[in-house]
């Protein structure tokens, strides 16, 4: 706590208005460096998911929209022991940051809901959030019926990828268009 003790007035404002100006310097320091550290837009994970809405929230931060209209809400357990393939498994899930690890044994819901710019009429893809006590634990997309599993990063990767190769395609038949070959 600091003490002032200045007879004119005009020094007494003066004080404050120092004080108060080391203050928001302060402040904006901190959130400067906070910035510095934040995490990527898929940090809804902190915001607690409990409604279909949240699933769609952490999705789009992925780039991923989802057919609310086909979300569905089961309970699955985490096995105790891992085989290979379940720690391939939690692999692919490390991908967007989260781990089964500590969740060995532990029951938690598994919210799936349909991907419609994934899917097609042969396969259909799904945006898969298994959440515990309100907490994402693990995401990744599950196509149907191969039943292949994929890490959020990677698939995201894989999508801009693609669209950036149809646009330079699409761009690439407008140059034609403008300047004819013959």
């Amino acid at each position: 706590m600091f003490l002032f003790t200045v007879t004119k007035p005009g020094l007494r404002q003066a004080g404050a208005l120092a004080l108060c100006a080391v203050c928001l310097v302060g402040t904006v320091t901190a959130a400067v460096r906070l910035a510095d550290k934040s995490v990527p837009a898929s940090a809804g994970v902190d915001t607690g998911i409990e409604t279909t809405q949240d699933i769609a929230t952490y999705f789009t931060g992925y780039g991923f929209d989802v057919d609310l209209s086909t979300a569905a809400v089961d309970k699955v357990k985490i096995p105790r022991k891992w085989d290979d393939s379940f720690t391939a498994f939690n692999q692919v899930i490390g991908e967007s940051g989260l781990s089964l690890s500590d969740y060995k044994g532990k029951t938690v819901e598994k919210w799936t809901a349909l991907c419609p710019k994934l899917s097609d009429g042969e396969k259909d893809t799904y945006c898969v959030l298994l959440v515990y006590k309100a907490k994402a634990v693990g995401a990744y997309l599950l196509e149907k019926p191969s039943g292949e599993v994929t890490g959020l990063v990677s698939a995201a990767k894989a999508s801009a990828d693609a669209e950036l190769e149809s646009a330079a395609e699409t761009a690439a038949g407008l140059d034609e268009s403008l300047y004819p070959t013959e």
